[in-house]
């Protein structure tokens, strides 16, 4: 049974990638979408991301010199067009606006954080005595805020790394002047200074606390943005294409003489769908091998990667499944499957960043598979794994197990494979 499943999906697969014009709209139009995302946004050039003005609430309850520094960073000139700081006396109060979307991130540096790096008591710094745990720097994230969240959090994390760089720097400097016989710990030599001497005009923190597991903070390509969301949005053109074949043939009359061979209805009908899936699967695949290749895209763990696409394929042919089921004739399925592919591509973020539209827009993106997987891309890009990937990937596969259930009960009560 499963191998004339696969029979079937292969030669629908072959027919698809013979057809010059579905090639175009496929591959070549999503491709060329994202090189001229990339120019807009600046990704070729060395411009601006595209991304302005992050709203950001900092918690500053520890007053010295490395919190200072840090809120000092994030108010500086450099970051004037990246981010939009705002202060808040409460973590409790940051956090609540956090849930409210108020903002993309809550930072809260706690009383100690400073002591905690630069003790006063310097016996501390050679691991005499008793220090404790560092003070952590806390990130408090707006889950549907991904992208500018991802941001924030790196500003943060190479703060961090700095401050540890400078640290360890100081601690070299005082061990080679125990070494010549100077001590350390002597009153009279400047530690201040030392520190000072180290350049914290761009420092860190020992610990980042996030609110939620999740992935690692890294540099955030916005080319592994626009160009899964070229890819999902084509995606809703290429499902459609693939369920248009079953009325096509049914128009031919070959959909009828399948009937009659050993086939069983069942069997053609997966087969159609497993076409559709491996034609999916294909395109998907190709436009991130090629931006991989072309524009070297980091897309992350590739395990993630792959899991991903196979779902995103299912939530999407459950779509087109669907399409097929209510339309009348192959126009039609061509009609609404175009008509889809840019409404969910509007919805679900391939042209405007989800965190851009109202909390209503948002709420309705969550019905397209286009949200989903760019939800999944981004956190991958974000230094994500497979792990981080349970919420987009159960959403798309309970979406297109409901649409497939659904699409099959009007298959029935149609006729349609079996006139």
């Amino acid at each position: 049974m499963m191998r004339k499943v696969f029979l079937i999906g292969i030669k629908d697969l072959k027919i698809i990638f013979r057809d010059r014009a579905a090639l175009v709209f496929m591959l070549l139009a999503p491709f060329l979408l994202t090189i001229g995302m990339g120019f807009v946004t600046g990704r070729f050039s060395g411009g601006s991301t595209g991304i302005t003005d992050i709203p950001v609430v900092i918690v500053n309850q520890d007053q010295r010199e490395l919190g200072d520094a840090l809120v000092e960073l994030l108010y500086s000139a450099d970051l004037a067009d990246l981010m939009d700081p705002g202060a808040a006396d409460d973590p409790a109060a940051a956090r609540q606006l956090i849930d409210s979307n108020g903002a993309a991130a809550a930072i809260v540096i706690p009383e100690g954080f400073t002591q905690s790096i630069m003790p006063a008591d310097r016996s501390l710094l050679f691991g005499q005595g008793s220090q404790g745990e560092a003070v952590p720097i806390e990130v408090y994230t707006n889950p549907s805020s991904p992208v500018s969240a991802g941001i924030v959090k790196a500003i943060v994390d190479e703060f961090i790394s700095r401050v540890e760089e400078v640290r360890l720097c100081t601690l070299t400097s005082l061990l080679q002047l125990q070494a010549g016989g100077v001590n350390p710990q002597d009153p009279r030599v400047d530690l201040d200074s030392l520190l000072q001497s180290a350049e914290l005009s761009q420092p860190a923190s020992l610990t980042l606390k996030t609110n939620a597991e999740g992935p690692e903070a890294v540099d955030f390509d916005l080319l592994a943005y626009f160009a899964p969301g070229m890819a999902l949005m084509f995606l809703m053109y290429t499902v459609s294409y693939g369920g248009r074949s079953i009325l096509t043939e049914r128009a031919r009359g070959t959909l009828p003489r399948l009937m009659v061979s050993p086939a069983k209805t069942a069997q053609i009908l997966a087969g159609k769908v497993v076409g559709i899936f491996f034609t999916g699967m294909a395109q998907i695949g190709i436009l991130i091998l090629a931006s991989a290749v072309f524009f070297q895209v980091k897309w992350g763990d590739p395990l993630g990667i792959m899991v991903l696409i196979l779902a995103a394929v299912f939530g999407a042919a459950g779509w087109g499944m669907l399409i097929t089921a209510i339309a009348r004739t192959p126009a039609q399925v061509g009609s609404i499957g175009s008509a889809m592919m840019l409404i969910f591509g509007i919805l679900g973020g391939s042209f405007i960043n989800l965190e851009m539209m109202p909390p209503f827009l948002r709420t309705v993106s969550k019905i397209t598979p286009n949200a989903w997987g760019l939800d999944g891309f981004t956190t991958l890009a974000l230094g994500g794994t497979a792990v981080n990937l349970s919420e987009p990937i159960t959403a798309l596969l309970i979406m297109g197990g409901i649409l497939f259930g659904v699409s099959v009960i009007l298959f029935n009560r149609r006729g349609v494979m079996g006139q």
